[in-house]
């Protein structure tokens, strides 16, 4: 039992420390010119690279095993040039893979070591693809800052802290399942902290920015978000809850696209693979509309009386 205090004791400095050199390289992660060449996801982490790589592949398997991935080749190579266009433009230093949930809920996650999946709700509401590019660029800097094994690793100290050595196991425990696809994820990837939402918008609009998109299409698909969840309330994931889409989020981000990104004479905004992607995905969920049944020609037989006619010169009586 001392020798855990011990060590707790340790990570704790460590965490202090980290906390402090931290601090000290803020003011390249204030500098997009400095995207790929600072490091974003410092702090105490207890998995390597290649750790939270396999984690997110084992992961990454469940959940198409539980959800209807999007098997479309089009549109699951155009979702991941997109993707793989921001990862370039990015911090990450692992390879990505991205792909398509058909599902109507809004909403797209990351999974450690550079698995996102993007929900075809998503697709629906954003009409322009900066805005999509907006939501994958914001679970990249979710990976890039490495904010899900951070959690994890403060989560297990926290484990270690409160409970007697023999009885600590660690492993990633509690499971929940994710809201309209049903999916079974550990809870540390459901929820992140505001600090670990609010980092990942500051880096995500630099990364969207970074790959020439108007950064104005993070405002844009957040404005889209909080006014769904207004009028039909429960609408966007619960993986929103904690740091959800309001104006006070939406004021900063306007605030620091200002400060920190210098205006452009152009940027992308959409174009027309997009179009074309986001109607074929859009049909593939609208279901065929059924037509109605052709009416049968009728021939009437010479001298016939037809029901409703009206008697001619020349008629029989």
């Amino acid at each position: 039992m001392q020798r855990l205090g011990q060590f707790v004791f340790a990570a704790g400095l460590s965490m202090t420390l980290a906390a402090a050199l931290l601090s000290a390289g803020d003011s390249k992660k204030d500098d997009p010119g400095q995207i790929g060449n600072r490091d974003v996801s410092k702090g105490v982490n207890f998995y390597s690279l290649e750790k939270e790589r396999a984690l997110g592949r084992q992961l990454a398997q469940e959940v198409e095993r539980q959800a209807k991935i999007v098997d479309d080749p089009l549109v699951a190579e155009y979702i991941n040039r997109l993707g793989q266009n921001l990862v370039r433009n990015s911090d990450a230093k692992a390879p990505f893979t991205f792909k398509v949930i058909e599902s109507p809920e809004v909403n797209a996650f990351a999974l450690p070591g550079g698995y996102v999946f993007v929900y075809s709700g998503l697709v629906r509401i954003a009409d322009e693809e900066d805005e999509l590019a907006a939501a994958m660029a914001h679970e990249i800097a979710h990976v890039a800052a490495r904010h899900m094994t951070r959690q994890a690793t403060k989560t297990q100290l926290a484990n270690m802290a409160a409970i007697p050595a023999g009885v600590f196991l660690g492993g990633w425990t509690g499971y929940a399942a994710r809201q309209g696809a049903r999916l079974a994820i550990p809870m540390t990837f459901l929820n992140f902290a505001r600090k670990d939402e609010s980092e990942a918008d500051y880096l995500g609009v630099q990364y969207l920015y970074a790959a020439g998109y108007d950064p104005t299409g993070a405002i844009s698909i957040f404005e889209k978000m909080e006014a769904l969840e207004r009028r039909a309330p429960g609408t966007i994931s619960r993986a929103f809850s904690t740091h959800p889409m309001d104006a006070d989020r939406i004021a900063r981000t306007e605030k620091e696209i200002e400060a920190i990104l210098p205006a452009r004479p152009e940027y992308v905004v959409t174009t027309s693979d997009y179009a074309a992607m986001r109607q074929r995905l859009m049909a593939r969920e609208t279901p065929p509309q059924k037509s109605a049944p052709e009416q049968p020609t009728l021939k009437t037989a010479p001298g016939a009386k037809v029901p409703g006619a009206t008697a001619g010169p020349g008629s029989r009586r």
